[in-house]
């Protein structure tokens, strides 16, 4: 949801060479970030309550797209990670997908599509969940799709940004949240936070190797997107990021990764964790192993580069591994969100 994100719908129907002119036309209009005033949005959104929010209205802007210009996923299909489909063949086993496992029921989310669509919403035994990716901050999260209150949610893409970070709305009562945080900053459900379900950001292979009855969400037949490609060429080897007017962390590239647990009080260079293998932060151990390719670097994801795989988990009482939740985001969008929680290199 950023200028680069408005090349992304013309992808499918245009040329690179086209991309690349609007790119720079692009460039031009929206590089400080398109404010709008709330009474374009009201028109958008005519049940959300913009009287109601816990951020500056201001810090929101628009990423180029309108309401639902970026589509979100609502009924994904369902197949075997064996399937002879060519959606499923075409993926490579080094491309990055986001894994979760509830009730023993393994499910990858390939970030082929969800680089094109940013949510997918789903279900898996029964329990609603929302698989999202923000690509300009590399945020990969599956959240619990049922408030505290146990109100069931569907989301979709705003359009808007904060921090660089995608905003989504739920379809119920059209609330604005913020993708990196789960929370809801804007309208009715002001202050709900969505459950952080642990998941994997992990090679597709991998996924394969370990959960051999698993299975893979797909696009549905509706979506014709150039799936597999990276609307977003060369963004991590950017010196800064894109509508981000915020301060940068020092001592840390912007666009390097970091990994962070689910409290967030710190975060640890991945850098650092590729040198040493692995780090224990108490009872929770962070691994690193390579055969990850970054869905960011080339315009073909299969191509990119190894960025490697992140585990994070903590002993069971049988001995056994249980998964925590972990994030792998770009430094300023740790930085951005959690300024006061340093980043160990």
């Amino acid at each position: 949801m950023s200028r680069v994100n408005i090349l992304m719908l013309a992808m499918s129907y245009c040329s690179r060479l086209f991309l690349l002119i609007a790119f720079l036309l692009v460039s031009l209009i929206t590089s400080a970030g398109a404010k709008e005033p709330p009474l374009a949005w009201q028109k958008e959104f005519p049940k959300a309550d913009f009287s109601r929010h816990s951020v500056p209205l201001a810090e929101i802007i628009s990423g180029g797209p309108p309401r639902d210009g970026i589509p979100a996923i609502n009924a994904p299909i369902i197949v075997s990670v064996k399937d002879r489909r060519e959606k499923v063949k075409n993926i490579k086993d080094k491309e990055p997908v986001l894994s979760i496992n509830i009730g023993g029921n393994e499910r990858a989310y390939p970030l082929r599509f969800l680089i094109w669509h940013e949510i997918i919403n789903d279900r898996i035994n029964g329990k609603p969940i929302v698989a999202t990716f923000c690509p300009l901050c590399n945020s990969a999260i599956v959240f619990s799709a049922k408030t505290k209150r146990g109100r069931e949610l569907t989301f979709g893409t705003t359009g808007r940004l904060r921090k660089s970070d995608l905003v989504m709305y739920d379809r119920e009562t059209e609330s604005w949240w913020q993708q990196f945080l789960g929370e809801a900053i804007v309208g009715s459900l002001l202050g709900e936070k969505l459950e952080v379900l642990p998941s994997r950001l992990e090679a597709w292979g991998e996924f394969k190797a370990r959960a051999e009855n698993g299975e893979v969400a797909l696009p549905p037949e509706v979506f014709t997107r150039d799936y597999g490609s990276n609307p977003y060429d060369g963004y991590d080897s950017s010196k800064i990021p894109f509508l981000y007017r915020g301060k940068l962390p020092k001592g840390i590239q912007p666009l390097a990764r970091v990994v962070s647990l689910g409290s967030r009080r710190k975060a640890v260079a991945l850098s650092k964790l590729r040198r040493e293998g692995s780090v224990k932060w108490g009872e929770v151990v962070i691994e690193w192993r390579g055969g990850q390719n970054s869905a960011l670097d080339n315009a073909v994801i299969a191509e990119g580069k190894d960025v490697g795989s992140v585990y994070a988990w903590r002993e069971g009482a049988g001995g056994e591994k249980v998964g925590v939740v972990y994030f792998v985001d770009f430094a300023f969008a740790f930085h951005a969100f959690y300024p006061k929680s340093p980043i160990v290199q």
